[in-house]
């Protein structure tokens, strides 16, 4: 008789061998599948959250224009009435009584104007020159303690900048500073009329001097911000063939930074045209245009800080309203220049 029992434990091993391969599969499917599974819920997750992301900052771009929209819309419907009354000639009179509701804009757009042309002629040269000092030429102990100081004098209140200008820098000039500009350039031709008259201590010069001191760490921190980023290479190669310190500032690092340096003092700028209570403490808030600089005089801020409290009547308050846009628009058309530079620079870079 012929035995079958092997074959059966053959039979039984291959079977089991199967089973064990079935089994094998089944689990690596299941895996699979599992995991498949994980990914797509990750992945779901992740589309969920990149989607709400894109919208809400989609959101949060669209509230900016709209904001801005409703700012202009609200400024234009609030003019109104002084822009049928007056037209353009609103722009250049010189008249501000609110006795006789006749109203002009161009003594407060020559102040504010030339207020922040002095502040920008000497915080520009002075914040770069800080700048430069502190990346180039101070010693690593002072760095800190100079940078933190400098980016402290934008934190101050522009209240306390107008009590410390009108109580203590406005007597010094009028005692030290004005009295010596009036004899040194009193016989020069243009000089005479820029610093023509008593010193009175307050006056436009004395804005220019505090719009100065507050938009100087705006330049200052921004260019020692951007001269920190030139490579350390380039200035060393420049050094290596005999460049000065002078040089190496003049034809490496403003170069290199001079978009981020335009970009500093424009910020600055802005800062000057649109600041208000300082200004409002020294300038002496007198509604009209005088060539000396040493007179006083009003700005657009001042005028609506100082009297919109006390606009009674529809005329005046629109009138006030109407310098509002007048300033709006020219911080607009120095942030337009500002880009066109900075565009024009960038393409001739590259």
């Amino acid at each position: 008789m012929f035995s079958i029992e092997p074959s059966r434990r053959n039979a039984n091993g291959a079977g089991g061998e199967a089973g064990s391969d079935m089994s094998e599969v089944v689990l690596q499917q299941t895996a699979s599948t599992s995991a498949v599974a994980d990914r797509t819920r990750v992945l779901s997750r992740l589309a969920r959250t990149d989607h709400l992301f894109r919208h809400a900052t989609r959101a949060a771009a669209i509230a900016v224009l709209v904001i801005l929209g409703g700012v202009i819309l609200s400024l234009i419907y609030g003019s109104l009435p002084a822009m049928q009354a007056f037209g353009f000639g609103f722009l250049i009179s010189q008249s501000w009584n609110p006795v006789t509701e006749n109203f002009g804009a161009a003594p407060a757009i020559y102040g504010t104007i030339m207020t922040s042309v002095i502040a920008m002629l000497i915080a520009i040269p002075v914040g770069l020159g800080i700048a430069v000092f502190l990346t180039e030429l101070c010693p690593h102990a002072l760095r800190r303690p100079i940078g933190t100081a400098i980016e402290l004098l934008a934190g101050i209140p522009s209240i306390i900048y107008g009590i410390w200008g009108l109580f203590v820098l406005a007597p010094f000039l009028q005692s030290h500073v004005q009295p010596g500009l009036i004899a040194a350039f009193g016989d020069i031709p243009l000089f005479s009329t820029l610093f023509a008259g008593p010193p009175y201590g307050i006056g436009m010069l004395t804005a220019g001097f505090i719009l100065a001191i507050m938009v100087l760490p705006f330049v200052a921190s921004i260019s020692r911000d951007v001269f920190e980023t030139v490579p350390p290479v380039l200035k060393e190669a420049a050094s290596g063939i005999g460049c000065t310190t002078w040089e190496v500032m003049r034809y490496v690092v403003m170069p290199y930074t001079r978009v981020g340096v335009i970009g500093g003092v424009m910020l600055g700028l802005g800062r000057a045209l649109g600041e208000t209570m300082a200004v409002t403490f020294v300038i002496g808030n007198a509604h009209k245009i005088s060539g000396s600089l040493l007179a006083p005089g009003t700005t657009i801020s001042a005028t609506i800080a100082n009297e919109f409290t006390e606009a009674v009547g529809d005329l005046y308050t629109s009138a006030l309203i109407e310098l509002g846009l007048i300033l709006f628009v020219i911080t607009f058309i120095v942030l337009a220049i500002a880009r066109y530079m900075l565009m024009r620079i960038e393409q001739k870079s590259a």
